[in-house]
Protein backbone atom coordinates (compact mmCIF):
# COMPACT_ATOMS: atom_id res chain seq x y z
CA UNK A 1 0.00 0.00 0.00
CA UNK A 2 1.36 3.30 -1.23
CA UNK A 3 2.29 5.73 1.81
CA UNK A 4 0.80 8.50 0.04
CA UNK A 5 -3.22 6.77 0.93
CA UNK A 6 -1.79 7.35 4.55
CA UNK A 7 -2.29 11.06 4.30
CA UNK A 8 -5.92 11.48 3.85
CA UNK A 9 -7.35 9.60 7.05
CA UNK A 10 -3.84 10.98 9.31
CA UNK A 11 -4.99 14.78 7.44
CA UNK A 12 -8.37 13.96 9.53
CA UNK A 13 -7.25 13.14 12.52
CA UNK A 14 -5.15 16.05 12.34
CA UNK A 15 -7.53 17.92 12.33
CA UNK A 16 -9.23 17.04 15.31
CA UNK A 17 -5.92 17.15 16.85
CA UNK A 18 -5.73 20.91 16.49
CA UNK A 19 -9.14 21.57 17.72
CA UNK A 20 -8.31 19.86 20.33
CA UNK A 21 -4.73 21.49 21.27
CA UNK A 22 -6.84 24.70 20.70
CA UNK A 23 -9.48 24.38 22.61
CA UNK A 24 -7.74 22.68 26.01
CA UNK A 25 -4.43 25.26 25.53
CA UNK A 26 -7.07 28.22 25.34
CA UNK A 27 -9.06 26.79 28.19
CA UNK A 28 -5.85 25.82 30.32
CA UNK A 29 -4.89 29.28 30.35
CA UNK A 30 -7.92 30.21 31.77
CA UNK A 31 -7.61 27.71 33.64
CA UNK A 32 -3.87 28.68 34.81
CA UNK A 33 -4.82 32.51 35.76
CA UNK A 34 -7.64 31.33 37.49
CA UNK A 35 -5.57 28.84 39.57
CA UNK A 36 -2.26 31.08 39.68
CA UNK A 37 -4.38 34.32 40.93
CA UNK A 38 -5.98 31.92 43.39
CA UNK A 39 -3.32 30.73 44.86
CA UNK A 40 -2.25 34.48 46.11
CA UNK A 41 -5.42 34.79 47.17
CA UNK A 42 -6.20 36.69 50.51
CA UNK A 43 -9.15 34.65 50.94
CA UNK A 44 -8.15 31.55 52.79
CA UNK A 45 -10.63 29.08 51.53
CA UNK A 46 -10.60 29.98 47.97
CA UNK A 47 -6.59 29.71 48.66
CA UNK A 48 -6.72 26.49 49.77
CA UNK A 49 -9.37 25.30 47.18
CA UNK A 50 -6.89 26.52 44.35
CA UNK A 51 -3.84 24.94 46.32
CA UNK A 52 -5.69 21.52 45.98
CA UNK A 53 -6.59 21.60 42.72
CA UNK A 54 -3.37 22.53 41.62
CA UNK A 55 -1.79 19.74 43.52
CA UNK A 56 -4.56 17.20 42.51
CA UNK A 57 -3.69 17.82 39.16
CA UNK A 58 -0.13 18.12 38.74
CA UNK A 59 0.34 14.83 40.98
CA UNK A 60 -1.85 12.50 39.08
CA UNK A 61 -1.49 11.14 35.73
CA UNK A 62 -3.18 12.67 33.00
CA UNK A 63 -4.26 9.36 31.39
CA UNK A 64 -6.02 8.92 34.82
CA UNK A 65 -7.54 12.07 34.75
CA UNK A 66 -8.50 11.10 31.57
CA UNK A 67 -10.20 8.28 32.10
CA UNK A 68 -11.73 9.23 35.67
CA UNK A 69 -13.50 12.07 33.50
CA UNK A 70 -15.18 9.60 30.77
CA UNK A 71 -15.38 6.23 32.55
CA UNK A 72 -15.81 7.05 36.31
CA UNK A 73 -17.78 10.28 36.57
CA UNK A 74 -20.61 9.01 34.42
CA UNK A 75 -20.61 6.11 37.16
CA UNK A 76 -20.36 8.84 39.93
CA UNK A 77 -23.35 10.69 38.40
CA UNK A 78 -25.44 7.27 37.78
CA UNK A 79 -25.32 6.81 41.52
CA UNK A 80 -26.23 10.24 42.59
CA UNK A 81 -29.41 10.35 39.85
CA UNK A 82 -27.23 12.62 37.46
CA UNK A 83 -26.11 12.02 33.96
CA UNK A 84 -22.31 13.35 33.73
CA UNK A 85 -21.86 11.65 30.65
CA UNK A 86 -19.25 13.46 28.63
CA UNK A 87 -18.46 13.53 25.18
CA UNK A 88 -15.20 12.33 24.07
CA UNK A 89 -14.09 15.61 22.70
CA UNK A 90 -15.42 17.67 26.25
CA UNK A 91 -13.72 14.87 28.29
CA UNK A 92 -10.67 14.87 26.51
CA UNK A 93 -10.65 19.31 26.26
CA UNK A 94 -11.51 19.06 30.05
CA UNK A 95 -8.55 16.75 30.80
CA UNK A 96 -6.20 18.60 29.14
CA UNK A 97 -7.16 21.95 29.97
CA UNK A 98 -7.11 21.78 33.84
CA UNK A 99 -3.52 19.80 33.41
CA UNK A 100 -1.95 21.88 31.69
CA UNK A 101 -3.80 25.21 33.76
CA UNK A 102 -2.51 23.13 37.23
CA UNK A 103 1.15 23.73 35.77
CA UNK A 104 0.45 26.93 34.44
CA UNK A 105 -1.05 28.31 37.46
CA UNK A 106 2.80 28.10 38.96
CA UNK A 107 3.81 29.81 35.65
CA UNK A 108 1.92 32.78 36.67
CA UNK A 109 2.46 32.37 40.45
CA UNK A 110 5.91 32.79 40.07
CA UNK A 111 5.53 35.69 37.73
CA UNK A 112 3.83 37.82 39.53
CA UNK A 113 5.94 37.05 42.58
CA UNK A 114 8.79 38.14 40.83
CA UNK A 115 7.41 41.63 40.33
CA UNK A 116 9.81 43.57 42.21
CA UNK A 117 8.30 44.62 45.62
CA UNK A 118 8.53 48.63 45.00
CA UNK A 119 6.28 48.59 42.26
CA UNK A 120 3.71 47.51 44.71
CA UNK A 121 4.61 49.65 46.97
CA UNK A 122 4.59 52.44 44.37
CA UNK A 123 0.73 51.67 43.50
CA UNK A 124 0.10 51.29 47.58
CA UNK A 125 1.46 54.86 47.75
CA UNK A 126 -0.91 56.25 44.69
CA UNK A 127 -3.93 54.58 46.45
CA UNK A 128 -4.68 52.13 44.14
CA UNK A 129 -7.06 49.09 45.03
CA UNK A 130 -5.61 45.48 45.11
CA UNK A 131 -7.18 44.95 41.60
CA UNK A 132 -6.12 48.00 40.32
CA UNK A 133 -2.66 47.04 41.36
CA UNK A 134 -3.41 43.67 39.63
CA UNK A 135 -4.18 44.68 36.01
CA UNK A 136 -2.04 48.09 36.34
CA UNK A 137 0.83 46.69 37.81
CA UNK A 138 1.73 43.46 38.03
CA UNK A 139 0.10 41.58 35.22
CA UNK A 140 1.42 44.30 32.49
CA UNK A 141 4.97 42.90 33.68
CA UNK A 142 4.54 39.33 34.74
CA UNK A 143 2.95 38.33 30.98
CA UNK A 144 5.79 38.72 29.47
CA UNK A 145 7.58 36.39 31.35
CA UNK A 146 4.99 33.74 31.57
CA UNK A 147 5.23 33.60 27.93
CA UNK A 148 8.39 31.61 27.33
CA UNK A 149 6.85 28.47 29.97
CA UNK A 150 3.70 28.94 28.48
CA UNK A 151 4.83 28.03 24.90
CA UNK A 152 6.57 24.99 26.19
CA UNK A 153 3.01 23.89 28.03
CA UNK A 154 1.84 24.37 24.74
CA UNK A 155 3.76 22.00 22.88
CA UNK A 156 3.72 19.83 25.49
CA UNK A 157 -0.45 19.74 25.80
CA UNK A 158 -0.08 18.87 21.84
CA UNK A 159 2.08 16.27 22.37
CA UNK A 160 -0.63 14.63 25.33
CA UNK A 161 -3.31 15.05 22.91
CA UNK A 162 -2.33 11.55 21.60
CA UNK A 163 -4.22 10.09 24.85
CA UNK A 164 -7.43 10.88 23.53
CA UNK A 165 -6.93 8.10 21.41
CA UNK A 166 -7.79 5.83 24.42
CA UNK A 167 -11.69 7.19 25.05
CA UNK A 168 -12.22 6.69 20.95
CA UNK A 169 -11.52 10.22 19.96
CA UNK A 170 -10.46 10.07 16.17
CA UNK A 171 -7.12 12.37 16.54
CA UNK A 172 -3.74 11.69 14.50
CA UNK A 173 -2.65 9.17 16.84
CA UNK A 174 -6.28 6.96 16.80
CA UNK A 175 -6.04 7.20 12.77
CA UNK A 176 -2.69 5.74 13.27
CA UNK A 177 -3.46 2.80 14.88
CA UNK A 178 -6.53 2.10 13.13
CA UNK A 179 -4.26 2.25 9.40
CA UNK A 180 -1.58 0.25 11.46
CA UNK A 181 -4.44 -2.48 12.50
CA UNK A 182 -5.71 -2.67 8.68
CA UNK A 183 -2.30 -2.88 6.93
CA UNK A 184 0.44 -4.13 9.51
CA UNK A 185 2.38 -1.19 8.09
CA UNK A 186 3.90 -0.11 11.23
CA UNK A 187 6.91 2.10 10.17
CA UNK A 188 5.48 4.09 7.55
CA UNK A 189 2.59 4.88 9.36
CA UNK A 190 4.30 5.48 12.58
CA UNK A 191 7.14 7.79 10.53
CA UNK A 192 4.47 9.58 9.29
CA UNK A 193 2.86 10.40 12.80
CA UNK A 194 6.05 10.96 14.02
CA UNK A 195 6.37 13.21 11.24
CA UNK A 196 3.26 15.52 11.63
CA UNK A 197 3.19 16.03 15.31
CA UNK A 198 7.07 17.10 14.40
CA UNK A 199 5.84 19.45 11.89
CA UNK A 200 2.84 20.47 14.14
CA UNK A 201 4.91 21.44 17.03
CA UNK A 202 7.24 23.70 15.31
CA UNK A 203 4.42 25.83 14.29
CA UNK A 204 3.03 26.07 17.58
CA UNK A 205 6.01 26.78 19.03
CA UNK A 206 6.69 29.22 16.49
CA UNK A 207 3.17 31.15 16.52
CA UNK A 208 4.07 31.27 20.23
CA UNK A 209 7.64 32.94 19.46
CA UNK A 210 5.81 35.51 17.44
CA UNK A 211 2.92 35.98 20.32
CA UNK A 212 6.22 36.27 22.67
CA UNK A 213 7.71 38.74 20.53
CA UNK A 214 4.68 41.41 19.93
CA UNK A 215 3.98 41.00 24.00
CA UNK A 216 7.58 42.34 24.29
CA UNK A 217 7.09 44.83 21.74
CA UNK A 218 3.67 46.20 23.87
CA UNK A 219 5.48 45.72 26.71
CA UNK A 220 8.53 48.33 25.53
CA UNK A 221 6.05 51.06 24.21
CA UNK A 222 4.25 50.91 27.59
CA UNK A 223 7.54 51.45 29.13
Amino acid sequence: MNWLSYLAPLATGARVTLELTLYSTVLGGLFAFLFGLGRLSRKRLWRWTCIALIELFRGTSLLVQLFWLFFALPMLGQALGIDLRLPPVLAGTLALSLNIGAYGAEVVRGAIQAVPPRQYEAAQALDFTARQTLWRIALPQAIPEMLPSFSNLAVQNLKDTALVSLIGLGDMAFQAERIRNFTQDSVPVYSLLLLLYFGMALVLAGAMRILECSVGRWRHRRA
